[in-house]
């Protein structure tokens, strides 16, 4: 074996070492496999989702999105982003829209909260759904889950009166015009450009509703 070979092992050999006895150094004895054997911190939460009450104990970094998604296996609210900036999470919390991926699970007890799923069926649409339907809301459909949450809120948020960026006047009663939903709207984003078809299905629904 040549002399740099001999020296390149030795070398390896001393910083392996040196960074094992730093980690020893540093970390009480058995402290490792103490946090292993514990796992990561759980809680319980209990909330309703879609009507029926739910308790889950959860690690207490599980977000909204994955306590629906991967513990109660109600897939349709979708994870796209994973950073609150698609909408393609949107779920209703107590009425109110939010992103479900920036939430953490643990945040929500005993609140309300209500996903796609607990929207309508496929032998009963909600108003919105229907709409959607008729009027090509959607093209691949990955976010149109986030899309009818969000749309189903914003039309609560108008009937209350809450104001938007495009109002002249944020003391009058919004109206329901394109502009109006477009701006509410916006922090749904549909990769397929399908906007045009959920203007005109939100519009709808909303004289129905009515």
């Amino acid at each position: 074996m040549a002399d740099w070979q001999i020296l390149d092992v030795s070398r390896r050999g001393v910083l392996a070492g040196g960074a094992a006895a730093t980690a020893l150094s540093v970390s009480p004895a058995g402290a490792a496999d103490a946090a292993s054997a514990e796992g990561p911190p759980a809680m319980a939460v209990s909330l309703e989702v879609n009507g029926r009450p739910r308790t889950l104990t959860v690690d207490t970094r599980t977000t909204l999105l994955d306590l629906l998604r991967e513990h109660l296996q109600l897939t349709g609210t979708k994870k796209g982003c994973d950073h609150g900036q698609c909408g393609a999470c949107t779920v209703l919390v107590n009425g109110t829209r939010i992103n479900s991926c920036l939430s953490l699970a643990v945040m929500h007890q005993g609140d309300h909260v209500t996903t796609i799923e607990g929207l309508g069926t496929p032998d009963r649409l909600h108003p919105i759904q229907a709409a959607f339907v008729k009027h090509d809301g959607y093209q691949c459909g990955y976010c149109t889950p986030g899309q009818i949450c969000s749309a189903v809120a914003v039309l609560g948020e108008i009937k209350a009166g809450v104001p938007s960026h495009v109002q002249a006047d944020v003391g009058a009663m919004p109206q329901l015009t394109a502009p109006e939903l477009r701006e509410r709207m916006s922090g749904n984003i549909c990769r397929c450009g399908a906007y045009s078809n959920i203007v005109d299905a939100v519009t709808e629904a909303a004289g129905e509703m009515a």
